[in-house]
């Protein structure tokens, strides 16, 4: 079966945020230690962005890291760090090639010294190409986000930098780390888990929902077409009725 030729270029998510879940579960499947899990889930990432970048998605976040992953055994975290730094390295040539621009959300200042340069220094490189934004949440928690929104805009109300009746929507996003980017249009989650795991709960309050089986290391090029398609058949009312539309 032919998938691509399924998917209308016209009917896009113009924002895909994906939940990459699985990796521990398919080295444990395969007896091998975590670490090999995370490694050839860089496969997939690779495979994901690439696939995106041909089909004209102009957003594209991949939930890399969160807040709640410090918890994990310190050999794990350790692990997942450096194949981020090893990942932006190889990768910075391919974001050059295939004009994207990265990007990065999450309380980066509690990265390691090390990686925070790396991605940085990424992010300005690739900072002028314009064909797709691609960000990665990393260590994100969308709670802390909020949090933060909270207490940004209340130091800016009790300062008169902005009144509380201009408080908005508007508002409230322009104080997101989202702030360059548009509401996620469809979220994919990998492993058969059907939970946010407190992620972008701001911005995928009308998003659609896919979520399949597959191991995020078996995840590929197809399995991304499947997830578009589904999405494509959907009717997005955004609250109105089937009629409205």
């Amino acid at each position: 079966m032919n998938y691509l030729e399924q998917i209308d270029d016209k009917k896009l998510p113009n924002h895909l945020a994906i939940i990459m879940d699985g990796n521990g579960r398919w080295a444990k499947q395969k007896g091998l230690l975590r670490a090999f899990g995370h490694e050839n889930g860089t496969k997939s990432v690779k495979v994901t962005v690439e696939t995106c970048a041909k089909l004209g998605i102009e957003n594209l976040t991949l939930y890399a890291f969160s807040t709640e992953n410090w918890n994990r055994p310190k050999l794990e975290v350790d692990t997942l760090m450096k194949l981020l730094i090893s990942s932006l390295k190889k990768e910075e040539e391919t974001l050059m090639k295939n004009n994207i621009r990265l990007n990065a959300i999450g309380n980066l200042t509690t990265l390691p010294k090390n990686v925070y340069k790396e991605l940085h220094e990424v992010i300005d490189k690739t900072k002028n190409n314009t064909r797709m934004t691609l960000t990665l949440a990393l260590s994100y928690g969308s709670r802390e986000e909020i949090i933060q929104v909270v207490k940004n805009i209340s130091n800016k109300v009790k300062n008169n930098i902005i009144s509380e009746s201009a408080i908005d929507e508007s508002i409230i996003n322009q104080h997101l780390y989202t702030h360059n980017l548009p509401d996620v249009d469809l979220v994919i989650r990998t492993s058969g888990e059907h939970r946010i795991s407190n992620f972008l709960l701001w911005q995928i309050a009308y998003a659609e929902f896919y979520f399949t089986d597959v191991l995020w290391p078996d995840f590929t090029e197809n399995n991304l077409y499947e997830a578009i398609i589904s999405y494509q058949k959907r009717e997005r009312r955004f609250g109105k009725t089937s009629e409205q539309l």
